[in-house]
């Protein structure tokens, strides 16, 4: 996971969360990991290449009540352009279906065209893009910045 993709500046650009600048980083992000699959019926899921169970990056569902969760997804950067995020987050559609989960949202920097086009072709919705709403801290750490919300909801 480090060496992948959460050390490399080009993959973490547009990310809610800080580049790994060491395996101590990630091995806090795993140990966190662990502690959302204590706590909620999911967490975080890594991605892996069906063939030959290659590393690809991480998607995954953030609870903030039983009924609502956020999601987002990572990819190394030679996993970019092959399908792959839109496959991760159709998964993990499903699967926050599946938990009873009646409204899924996403965040994504309004530069990121395609992160917000896989978001579009999963069936979220943009709801607005609100001013200094998120930061994202390997582009201005400590500062809030516009972001994308974007949610799909079951009935």
């Amino acid at each position: 996971m480090f060496e992948r993709y959460a050390s490399d500046p080009d993959v973490t650009r547009y990310l809610g969360w800080r580049r790994h600048e060491s395996l101590a980083d990630t091995q806090a992000f795993l140990a966190s990991s662990d502690a959302e699959w204590e706590r909620w019926p999911a967490g975080p899921y890594l991605i892996l290449r069906r063939s030959n169970g290659a590393l690809l990056g991480s998607s995954g569902l953030a609870f903030e009540t039983p009924q609502q969760a956020a999601t987002g997804y990572v990819l190394a950067k030679d996993a970019w352009g092959h399908g792959y995020a839109t496959e991760a987050l159709r998964a993990i559609v499903g699967l926050a279906s599946d938990l009873g989960v009646r409204r899924l949202c996403a965040l994504c920097h309004p530069d990121h065209r395609a992160s917000w086009r896989v978001l579009e072709k999963c069936g979220f919705k943009r709801e607005g893009v609100p001013p200094r709403h998120a930061e994202f801290p390997n582009l201005e750490p400590g500062t809030t910045l516009d972001a994308m919300c974007y949610a799909t909801t079951y009935d």
